[in-house]
């Protein structure tokens, strides 16, 4: 504090008298009026005094860059120092210069004395939390380094970091506005500050928030935890408490005696969690929220569906039994993946409260983004815009809440205006405190648990069968095994006090229970299990369906059957094309300016609108327009989808007079339509994809789709694809209708953006290639039925129209995957006409020959199958060698499930000619690897499918738009050269 007397000696001998009339008030910071405001406080030892250096100094270069308080300060020790360096004193001034100097030095120890509270408050406020006591154990320090910060009070010897002294103590000091311990009080001694501080942030709570920079969020956090009382319950809170404690540590202690040997992933150690969640729930439904959706991994998830969602105890225990037969179609999942959905009422509020548990796969953290979107869309259809109905809770791992990518992914998410839940209660379960007797744990990996792999937190895994402990710390890579470190360990997890008798006893001993009362408790829940226990014996049959995260009411039939099996005409009236085109070509809003350019466009869009004919952009938009006539809800999410990466789409309107003011045409289509959303989001695939999922996952009656900027960036979400997309129904029987839009095509720009990598959905397709199939009359909607996915490359707007619509259409929701073209958005040959979109017309699976060679079957002497935009290659490949009655051509608008029906018809329409795949894709890549061997089913292994195309290659495409040319003429060439396969057998 030497510092502080030394700079009036700076701003000159009459800057000292200026300390005394601004007293305590100026330099305590009591009242932010009278002195510059709290966020300024310094964070460092001795902070005033520095701090007022620090001030000073910054007021000499510019007066204007500190709080005015300082500047008028300043400015008034200035001046008078000058006037009194200017006159003579006389020798009686100086004597009461010596008496006031006295006065002053006084005043000078309460200033400094207040600043070094004001200090000691905030560096427990800020490192107070590196000296809780959070290892129950013992055995190590809160972090590994043992750092005990050296400006909290932990002997009195340290008062001397403040120019403080054990006299100090009992003297009364003013609390500033940056703290909540006095409550009603506004002093206190220093004795009992550093009391209540050491109460608040070195308990067995650690709390580190001040490096937020939002003053109002720090005060609240500060006022919930530093108010006096916080923590003081009543004894009804006590006993609620002390129940939900029972039934989840007596649940696990039931699970550990019946299936000893199974693995469960228990919540040994952090059982304390169950009544953590139930607390959070009662307080939500008190405040109004009506849905919860929950996002967990493994660790303690039978508990919560147990004791939280209220999962029927017979239900999860028939899980553990292996002769146990399942009911519905799919592989199913392992019990510690599934999810649920209940209505209840809150017992604490007597509310209705829907709890959803979401299933999720073993990569823990990519449920996140999912319940994510479930959570906005629930919000959106209830109309609750800033989250006060729905909300939800995501449990982690600490070790997987730090270090898998996806958490940040999604919390990137949370202030975007089209993701934004409005927040979310993350509970992170560090596995510090959760040592695990479970044995199956032991052996089912090399860490105990998903929250093994640690950073400053010890795993404590003990097997049950051969007493052992391990503890990993991942910051250091140590992995003791010696048997000294074992026996210790577990000996101290065997010494230590379960929790539920640590606070029964407390409650006990206060009188708030009695012994007898807590063993009625447990004795009462106890038999809850045995009964259950006894029910689930006579549960022969498994039903995945009442493990349902997000039932459809209404949807399917009771049975959770479709209520039929056929999918009606996708076309529309040709006047709600045409008045879907007028709204699409103009500004809905008037004195509204656009962008040049854009007027040429909307141009564009008129004049194909009164040609009757669409565009790739214009299609979508017809699409998307009639489906909001009909009551169903649009959203279109990615990255840059609102103009289209390919600057194709231009689905908002920018005013350019008046910033951030936009038009969305699509919502100004008809007065009662359902609302369209489009929306640009962050760089991310993994987290906004899975948030998409999860938006879909809510209701059947909307059209979710996911746009790759390109198709090739959905590697990054290749988790979400694989975990939830490609298995979901088979898994969780979770239908899903969400849409992937994967812009694809070789167009010699390079490797990347070229491939959305089509084998890899087609090799995940669970359509059998050996067996011939029957060609009942529902064929067509049956085979979407039995699939997991469906799989298309359109290669003209009216198929993407019809695909769009057929999605919503279908009475049953089936992810759609559809490889969306880049150079065929504006190829002027890629047009349709309405006639191929009016009532009546649907979605053509295969579009056969329609030219000469269809008109002449007889004299055709190849049949080329292909897909998407190279079809447009080999029609005027074709007709430059004058080849159009000799070569027939056919498109795949779908490729999986594979048209068998279709593919029969037009091989027996040309009998006896070459039958030839052809794709722009490598050999290995594309379609050429699911195709064939279907093709053979169809033929009856009797005749080959020759394959044209691109040799087998390690990249996507090439990066020389020369040698790109070189390898289309070459494959082109063979296309139509009918030579090509003479002599050659297969």
């Amino acid at each position: 504090m030497s510092q502080l007397r030394l700079l009036p000696s700076r701003l000159g001998t009459q800057a000292s008298r200026l300390l005394a009339p601004h007293g305590v008030q100026r330099f305590s910071w009591c009242s932010r009026s009278s002195g510059p405001p709290a966020p300024f406080a310094s964070s460092r030892a001795g902070g005033g005094s520095s701090y007022m250096e620090e001030m000073y100094f910054a007021w000499l270069e510019n007066p204007q860059s500190v709080h005015k308080s300082w500047d008028s300060f300043f400015r008034k020790a200035s001046e008078e120092a000058s006037y009194s360096l200017a006159q003579p004193q006389p020798l009686s001034v100086v004597s009461e210069k010596r008496l006031a100097a006295s006065s002053r030095t006084k005043t000078s120890k309460l200033v400094e004395d207040h600043l070094a509270v004001q200090s000691l408050i905030r560096a427990y406020q800020i490192r107070g939390h590196h000296v809780a006591q959070l290892d129950p154990l013992g055995i190590l320090d809160a972090d590994l380094d043992s750092f005990v910060p050296s400006d909290l009070i932990t002997t009195v010897d340290k008062l001397a970091f403040y120019d403080l002294q054990e006299a100090d103590l009992d003297k009364e000091f003013q609390l500033p506005t940056t703290t909540f311990i006095g409550g009603s009080e506004n002093t206190l001694s220093l004795r009992e500050i550093i009391r209540r501080l050491e109460s608040t942030y070195c308990q067995h709570i650690g709390l580190e928030f001040m490096f937020i920079n939002d003053v109002e969020q720090c005060q609240w956090i500060r006022q919930k935890f530093e108010s006096p009382g916080v923590m003081q319950f009543s004894s009804e809170e006590k006993r609620t408490l002390l129940a939900r404690l029972v039934r989840s540590m007596r649940f696990e202690d039931f699970l550990a005696r019946k299936w000893s040997s199974e693995k469960r992933f228990g919540l040994e150690g952090c059982e304390v969690m169950i009544p953590a969640l139930k607390t959070i729930i009662d307080k939500s439904s008190e405040m109004g929220i009506e849905n919860v959706i929950l996002g967990m991994p493994h660790r303690g998830r039978l508990n919560v569906l147990a004791n939280v969602i209220r999962k029927d105890l017979e239900q999860i225990f028939c899980q553990f039994d292996p002769k146990l037969e399942a009911a519905d179609e799919g592989s199913g999942d392992v019990k510690y993946h599934l999810g649920m959905y209940h209505e209840r009422i809150n017992r604490v509020t007597n509310r209705n409260i829907t709890l959803s548990l979401v299933a999720n796969p073993s990569h823990l953290e990519a449920v996140d983004p999912v319940v994510q979107g479930k959570t906005k869309a629930e919000q959106f259809y209830r109309g609750d815009a800033q989250g006060k109905k729905v909300m939800s809770i995501l449990v982690h791992g600490d070790a997987a809440f730090a270090g898998q990518g996806v958490v940040y992914e999604t919390f990137h998410l949370s202030d975007l205006p089209s993701y934004t839940t409005n927040g979310t209660v993350h509970v992170v379960v560090n596995n510090q405190i959760g040592f695990t007797t479970d044995p199956r744990m032991a052996r089912s990996s090399p860490y105990p648990t998903d929250v093994a792999r640690v950073v400053n937190a010890p795993i404590f895994h003990v097997n049950a069968d051969d007493p052992e402990a391990v503890i990993y710390v991942c910051s250091v890579a140590a992995e003791w095994r010696n048997t000294f470190n074992k026996d210790v360990v577990v000996d101290l997890i065997h010494r230590q006090v379960p929790v539920l008798k640590k606070y029964a006893d407390k409650l006990i001993a206060e009188g708030t229970v009695t012994l007898q009362e807590f063993e009625e408790e447990i004795a009462k829940y106890d038999r809850i299990c045995e009964e259950a226990y006894g029910k689930s014996k006579d549960k022969k049959i498994l039903h995945i369906k009442h493990w349902l995260d997000s039932p459809w009411p209404g949807f399917f039939n009771m049975d959770g059957e479709p209520k039929s099996m056929t999918c009606p005409a996708t076309g529309v009236p040709e006047d709600t094309l045409t008045h879907i085109g007028e709204v699409a070509s103009s500004v809905p809003l008037e004195d509204f300016k656009i962008h040049v350019g854009l007027s040429r466009i909307l141009r564009g869009r008129a004049d194909m609108t009164r040609k009757r004919t669409v565009d790739w952009a214009l299609a979508e938009y017809m699409a998307f327009g009639s489906l909001l006539k009909e009551g169903i809800h649009v959203r279109l999410s990615g990255q840059d989808v609102e103009r289209g990466t390919f600057s194709h789409r231009h689905h908002v309107l920018h005013d350019q007079d008046i910033d951030r003011r936009t038009c969305v045409p699509m919502n100004h289509l008809w007065p009662d339509q359902a609302p369209y959303t489009v929306c640009n989001s962050s760089l991310s695939e993994y987290g906004v994809l899975g948030f998409e999922l999860g938006y879909a996952m809510a209701s059947p009656n909307a059209l979710v789709l996911w746009e790759a900027q390109f198709g090739d960036f959905h590697n990054t979400a290749q988790c979400i694809i694989d975990q939830f997309i490609s298995t979901g129904q088979a898994k969780w029987v979770r239908h899903n209708g969400i849409v992937l839009l994967l812009p694809h095509g070789m167009e010699g720009m390079g490797p990347e953006h070229s491939s959305a990598r089509p084998e890899r959905f087609l090799q995940m397709s669970n359509d059998d290639s050996d067996a011939y199939p029957a060609f009942t009359q529902d064929f067509e909607v049956r085979q979407l039925y039995d699939c997991n996915w469906i799989v298309v490359n359109c290669s003209t707007p009216a198929s993407y129209f019809h695909v769009l619509r057929r999605q919503i259409l279908l009475p049953f929701r089936k992810p759609l995957i559809i490889f969306t073209p880049k150079s065929l958005l504006r190829h002027p040959e890629a047009k349709s006409s309405f006639d191929q979109m009016v009532s009546g017309t649907s979605f053509q699976r295969v579009i056969p020959e329609d030219g000469a060679a269809a008109r002449a079957p007889g004299q055709v002497r190849r049949l080329i199958f292909c897909t998407g935009k190279v079809f447009y290659d080999l029609v005027k490949e074709r007709s430059s060698q004058g080849l159009d009655e000799l070569v027939a051509i056919t498109r795949l608008e779908q490729i999986s499930p594979f048209p068998f029906d279709l593919i029969k018809r037009e091989a027996e329409k040309y009998p006896g000619v070459e039958l030839v795949w052809c794709q722009e894709e490598h050999k290995n890549m594309g379609y050429y690897d699911y195709i064939s061997p279907r093709f053979m089913t169809v033929l009856g292994r009797a005749r080959p499918v020759w394959y044209v195309g691109r040799d087998p290659a390690a990249a996507p495409a090439t990066g020389n738009r020369n040698t790109h040319l070189v390898s289309l003429k070459k494959f082109l060439d063979t296309a139509f050269n009918l030579q090509a396969f003479e002599g050659k057998t297969f």
